[in-house]
């Protein structure tokens, strides 16, 4: 057989080495249970599962979001680069969520499709993209110009309720305050805001819709409300906060933003987020501390206040932090958007699907029952007509799949449906590319040569057709990679890796067999 066998055998053990390599995080994650998963030590399972073949979102569930960018207040040269912008800003908000295999793809010009697999958390997922993250250092106003501007609104509301409307002396006292009088402790200001309880926050927050707040106040001054629910005397309720319209300073002077316990001395339990910032936030935060002593502070995010601590004292470091988070994961969250900086713009979500684990286990669990059908049928049908010669396409179709799954395993690919669709039409293109060797083969012993003779010309004359039928299709599988995404992509990834492991399985691997049947002494006939 000389040294050209050598080789072949030589490179057929070597990439069988490197399946099995490639591999073995594969068969290590998916074999473990859910406690062995947690008795290992974190950074090794996320070594194991880094390296291990991921499943989509088909198959394991998440979510499935469009995302369209609002080009109200971009012009449309500036819509290209914003697009950019928010994807990338996306795609840092989402490697530090920790989600497996994300996708993020542009869609048109002003869209973007976000899938997040294993994630089943609508309300998370949702809030951590749509987040504008805008973040802003505001002056909370006096309590001699809160009230004048608060007072303002009222009279504007009341106004409004009036026009147009015959009513009496009395009843135009009653509808005089209209806001404040949903305000229990007014004209007092706790937390640097006037306290509305809960139960009214709704229709105060209704009220200010029905006028034009920005035109009624003072040019420098605005209205926000406050992110979470405050505590005063015993009531539960949100703070509207009266603030100046220009930040002191914004996200730009951030330089990080980490989620911890504590940080705020009336609840030390709480979680919080640290923010540390750069150079010039530094010294900008240190000359409004500075100039601002005993004023509120608003830490204003995506127009809502999430603190207003009180300066106390010239602050020359560059930290400070956001208090008032309801829970750590909201924490984590809200640390992870900040530091992958603020959208260019606000983005709408337009469509959201959640693929549930329950689907995505009936997904695996059907595809991999009609792969197998698939299989067992074709393994059935070479092995009764080939006999022998069945059995040697069987071997070289099951080192086929080894490779593309070392391949996927390799590349760090992604497993889905269409990946699998694509594994049966593998399966199909390796089957075929054995009934052309085998059909020549017969043909060239029933002509009359000898068995060595006739592998070698079924061979030949049949590896032209083999090429020519494979490169077609590996042509067209790149193609739809091309131009594809999602699903599509998967399927003409799979089929790429499967017709290339097939070019080597189906001609080298069988060939490889036939050799050395064929080299034992007085073996003239071959089962086929």
């Amino acid at each position: 057989m000389g040294s050209n066998f050598r080789w072949k055998l030589l490179s057929l053990i070597v990439l069988v080495a490197l399946s099995i390599y490639a591999l073995y995080p594969t068969f290590r994650y998916y074999s473990m249970t859910e406690a062995d998963r947690a008795r290992m030590d974190p950074k090794a399972l996320d070594s194991v599962r880094s390296n291990a073949l991921k499943l989509g979102l088909d198959l394991q569930g998440g979510m499935h979001l469009v995302l369209e960018l609002d080009r109200s207040a971009l012009r449309d040269e500036e819509v290209p680069e914003a697009m950019s912008r928010a994807i990338e800003i996306m795609r840092n908000r989402v490697d530090r969520f920790g989600v497996a295999e994300p996708s993020i793809q542009r869609q048109g010009t002003d869209r973007m499709v976000i899938e997040l697999p294993g994630l089943l958390d609508k309300d998370r997922a949702i809030n951590l993209v749509g987040q504008t993250a805008l973040l802003e250092f505001k002056l909370v106003k006096n309590d001699q110009d809160a009230h004048r501007a608060l007072e303002r609104l009222d009279r504007a509301l009341a106004a409004k309720e009036t026009a147009g409307a015959a009513v009496t002396d009395t009843e135009l006292v009653a509808l005089t305050h209209p806001l404040t009088d949903l305000m229990p402790y007014w004209p007092d200001l706790p937390y640097g805001g006037t306290f509305v309880p809960e139960t009214d926050f709704p229709k105060a927050r209704a009220l200010l819709a029905t006028v034009s707040v920005d035109s009624i106040l003072p040019i420098d001054a605005q209205v926000l409300w406050g992110k979470s629910p405050e505590i005063y005397q015993s009531t539960s309720g949100r703070i509207l906060y009266v603030i100046d319209r220009r930040p002191q300073l914004t996200g730009r002077g951030l330089a990080n933003a980490v989620r911890r316990v504590g940080g705020d001395p009336t609840r030390p339990q709480a979680a919080s987020v640290q923010l540390t910032l750069n150079a010039e936030g530094t010294r900008t935060f240190r000359r409004v501390t500075a100039q601002n002593i005993g004023r509120l502070l608003a830490i204003v995010l995506d127009d809502q206040v999430a603190s207003a601590p009180r300066i106390k004292e010239r602050i020359p470091t560059a930290q400070a932090s956001i208090t008032g988070i309801g829970t750590d994961e909201e924490a984590k969250d809200l640390a992870t958007v900040l530091q992958a900086g603020a959208l260019p713009a606000p983005v709408n979500i337009i469509q959201e699907m959640t693929v549930g684990a329950s689907l995505g286990t009936d997904s695996i669990r059907r595809g991999t029952n009609a792969a197998l059908i698939g299989a067992l049928v074709v393994v059935a049908f070479m092995l009764i007509y080939y006999r022998a010669s069945g059995l040697i396409a069987v071997a070289a179709l099951f080192f086929n799949m080894l490779f593309l799954f070392a391949a996927l395993a390799g590349m760090r690919g992604t497993l889905t449906l269409p990946g699998i669709a694509g594994m049966a039409l593998t399966v199909g293109m390796a089957v075929d590319a054995n009934v052309l060797i085998f059909e020549r083969i017969r043909e060239e012993l029933a002509a009359g040569k000898k068995l060595r003779g006739a592998i070698d010309a079924g061979y030949h004359r049949a590896f032209r057709a083999i090429l020519d039928s494979n490169v077609t299709t590996l042509i067209s599988a790149g193609v739809l990679w091309w131009i594809a995404s999602g699903p599509i992509q998967g399927f003409a990834t799979t089929l790429f890796i499967g017709i290339l492991a097939n070019l080597y399985t189906a001609v080298m691997i069988s060939r490889m067999v036939y050799d050395v049947y064929a080299a034992r002494p007085g073996v003239e006939k071959i089962s086929i």
